[in-house]
């Protein structure tokens, strides 16, 4: 079997150091099957060294050919023992910590043009901690057409299956999905992970509750973030086989929780479910993402990513209610455009899509045009943040406004490669084409990249299962979030801030439309715009010109905007309906709430009756 082909050309041909491929004008994409690598569509050995050798040979035909690395229509099961390792340094993971600095890539496209990974119905299986796939410096690449999964998730979804009272002790039964091994010692549970077949020892493990739960409810269809009490006044743990564990307690009242899920973590977010750094032109279409192993997909100082009718959900039958580890995408000083269409946000640990840049607080003056600035939350360091020509803006912390205009432009940068430890992780020199502007001080300003900052388009994708808030945006490019469906929120649907004081994540918005969606079941606020100035003044708001437009919201007692400091914000045209109906007595929550904001517009909205439509503002 031929490793490469070119589509609709049977002439094959011997190219010297590498696989037999077929001549044909270089505008036809190149084809390299996993298959004639020695990857196992049955499932049944690893792939991991056919699919490394597979990539390494498109990327060496890769020379100004389109390339297209195809699966079989079958199960292909990654180990990470042999797959790529790159030393990397991902925002809101961990950090400069060097325990996690080597990242295990499944999919590794890195330093290639014009390549799409076709998976052709293919599920991949990855086991142990590793990133399911990457695009590193990489321009015009696509991931499609396949499912991946995690063998071992490093969540576990504990069902109550049963609970009840027997001599006078309370007890809980738990059911426990396949892919979550675990061994009981006495009075605790340790859960295992899976066991490497390299060392024969779990790729990672916990004790109980482990460090973090949520509970999931899936009659209601709600998630929420909450305290763990299966393993408070435990008195006795029988495994009881068939992945049943019974837990008997010291306490006498029956739990009132059966038919819940405690889905349990531990919280190191070792490394990105999928990455693309310092790319271009990059797309995820047609795809499950059953499961996100420590992180979601992060984009990194790249620029236009596209993710297409992705569903990020628990696989069918699977018993599992998790689908990632904590968020679902988050895109960290991207520019161009970033599109997330028609797509399935179902299960995450923490929010579904977060698009912001990076505050780096200024440490230091060494010179008369350059700033020592630092990485300020441990999560985020390592990486680049500027690079000679980019523009960037100063801002006051306590008011969150610029300090001058036009803004600085990058000449120089002395700091983190993103590849290795050879220099400090969480500090760089900037050096910038005039002087530093008066009122930058040590401490109390910030510098953000505002060339990495992308235009938004969030349409059409659905939002269920989720704990935490459904869209985060902090961009000053035009933003517009549409034709979406929000439902069962556990916090703010839409939630906008610009953090200069806990997580650091940037910017301001400046042109954000929300039109046309649909928000059920949401708790309050629906809208959240939450800047951290601690200086609040309307005439400098810190973000500008919001609209919100033809929406319908279905709600409960609760307030539907709640808005700090924005300059221009408008509510026409909307449709607000109480969920149990205007029968019932009227609800006392104000529907709008607004601080330091002004120009602030509230027309032809149609309202059930007994909505509070009362706006305050101070």
């Amino acid at each position: 079997m031929s490793r490469f082909v070119f589509l609709g050309v049977a002439l094959a041909l011997l190219v010297g150091g590498g696989g037999p491929v077929a001549a044909a004008p270089k505008s036809r994409p190149v084809v390299v099957v996993v298959d004639a690598y020695g990857a196992d569509p049955t499932g049944r050995t690893d792939s991991t060294p056919a699919v490394v050798a597979a990539l390494r040979h498109a990327k060496w035909v890769d020379r100004d050919r389109p390339v297209r690395i195809v699966f079989s229509k079958g199960t292909y099961q990654l180990y990470p023992e042999r797959a790529e390792t790159r030393e990397l340094y991902v925002s809101n993971t961990v950090g400069a910590d060097q325990r996690y600095r080597d990242k295990k890539i499944g999919l590794l496209v890195e330093d290639m043009h014009d390549v799409t990974i076709d998976g052709g119905g293919a599920k991949l299986v990855y086991h142990g901690l590793q990133t399911a796939f990457a695009s590193i410096r990489s321009t015009d690449v696509t991931f499609t057409n396949f499912s991946f999964d995690y063998a071992a998730p490093q969540v576990i979804d504990a069902t109550v299956a049963t609970t009840g009272v027997t001599d006078g002790h309370a007890y809980r039964v738990l059911s426990i999905p396949a892919g979550s091994p675990y061994e009981v010692n006495g009075t605790h549970i340790t859960w295992l992970g899976e066991k490497s077949p390299a060392t024969g020892q779990p790729y990672w493990s916990g004790v109980d509750g482990l460090q973090y739960t949520q509970i999931h409810d899936p009659k209601a269809q709600r998630t929420w973030r909450a305290d763990n009490p299966l393993f408070n006044d435990v008195a006795s743990v029988t495994d009881l086989g068939g992945r049943r564990i019974r837990i008997d307690y010291t306490t006498a009242a029956r739990p009132a929780d059966a038919g819940l899920v405690y889905q349990m973590r531990l919280i190191e977010r070792t490394e990105p479910g999928a990455f693309i750094w310092q790319s271009k032109n990059v797309t995820m279409r047609s795809m499950n993402a059953y499961y996100l192993q420590s992180f979601g997909v992060v984009g990194q100082f790249s620029e236009n990513i596209s993710i297409d009718k992705v569903n990020f959900a628990p696989a069918p039958r699977s018993g599992r209610s998790t689908s990632s580890f904590a968020d679902f995408v988050q895109m960290s000083g991207v520019k161009g455009k970033v599109s997330i269409t028609r797509s399935v946000f179902d299960g995450p640990h923490d929010d579904p899509i977060n698009i912001h840049g990076t505050y780096l607080e200024v440490v230091g003056k060494p010179g008369p045009s350059t700033l020592t600035l630092a990485y300020k939350h441990p999560q985020t360091a390592g990486f680049p943040q500027f690079a000679p020509g980019d523009k960037v803006e100063f801002a006051t912390k306590r008011t969150m406004t610029a300090l001058a205009s036009p803004h600085a432009k990058v000449t120089a940068v002395d700091g983190p490669s993103g590849m290795d430890h050879d220099k400090p992780l969480t500090t760089m020199t900037v050096t910038f084409d005039r002087p530093i502007p008066a009122g930058v001080e040590i401490g109390g300003t910030v510098v953000e990249n505002i060339t990495a900052t992308p235009s938004v388009v969030i349409s059409g994708n659905v939002f269920r299962n989720v704990p935490t808030r459904g869209i985060l945006v902090t961009t000053r490019k035009p933003v517009l979030i549409t034709g979406n469906r929000f439902d069962g929120m556990s916090m703010a649907s839409i939630y906008v801030s610009a953090d200069a004081y806990q997580w650091y994540e940037s910017g301001p918005v400046a042109d954000l439309t929300i039109r046309g969606n649909s928000f059920t079941r949401p708790s309050g606020p629906v809208i959240f715009v939450e800047p951290t100035n601690q200086v609040i003044d309307p005439s400098t708001p810190v973000h500008r010109n919001i609209s919100v437009e033809h929406n319908s919201f279905d709600i409960g007692d609760v307030t539907i905007v709640n808005a700090k400091s924005v300059g221009g914000f408008a509510f026409t045209g909307n449709t607000v309906r109480r969920l149990d109906g205007p029968a019932h007595p009227p609800y006392t929550s104000p529907l709008f709430v607004f601080h330091g904001s002004s120009d602030i517009r509230i027309a032809h909205n149609r309202y059930d009756k007994g909505l509070n439509t009362s706006v305050v503002t101070d």
